[in-house]
């Protein structure tokens, strides 16, 4: 009779905490779809105004910090959400040691073909949970992060983060994550 409530209490853990973690990703993933649909709906928006590029870029150097914040003051106060990269562009999303241990982990699964770009990844620390979602770069990313950037952009790119390291992408490449941490 022991052994069979060991096992039942084992079972009825083991399904608490698959529920839970459902519950935190499904909580990242609508924190993570928040800061991103509302970055994708401006950048678009000034690309099909302006294909050049320059008033898309303008909107990043001058308001996705912003935008970032104001999302952020909308979510809980035990929750955040941020963008970062390997190659970062701006200083303000230069990932840390978990940060690039995950993004490695994502490069590693393209390179082996066992990626897809709805992979999800949780990340339970002593104080949080961390969900990460990948990005990759689009055909309309290229203008300002490919490999032939327009001298005028990158003159612009330039002045405004002198440190970029978000160039020379193709198509498909891994971007970076957005990331929501959600304090226990």
């Amino acid at each position: 009779m022991k052994k069979v409530s060991l096992i039942l209490a084992s079972l009825f853990t083991a399904i608490y905490l698959q529920a839970d973690m459902t519950e935190i990703k499904q909580e990242g993933v609508k924190y993570i779809k928040m800061l991103g649909g509302e970055l994708k709906q401006n950048l678009m928006a000034k690309m099909k105004l302006d294909p050049s590029g320059e008033s898309a870029l303008g909107f990043c150097i001058g308001a996705a910090d912003s935008i970032t914040a104001k999302v952020n003051e909308k979510l809980p106060p035990y929750a955040s959400v941020r963008r970062t990269a390997l190659k970062y562009r701006n200083e303000n999303n230069k990932p840390d040691a978990k940060d690039i241990e995950v993004m490695k982990t994502y490069i590693e699964k393209i390179q082996n073909k066992t990626f897809s770009p709805k992979d999800i990844v949780i990340i339970q620390n002593k104080n949080e949970y961390r969900v990460y979602k990948p990005l990759l770069i689009k055909g309309i990313c290229l203008k300002c992060h490919g490999e032939n950037i327009d001298e005028k952009l990158k003159t612009t790119i330039t002045k405004a983060y002198p440190n970029d390291l978000a160039v020379g992408f193709k198509e498909g490449d891994f971007r970076g994550v957005i990331v929501s941490e959600i304090k226990k």
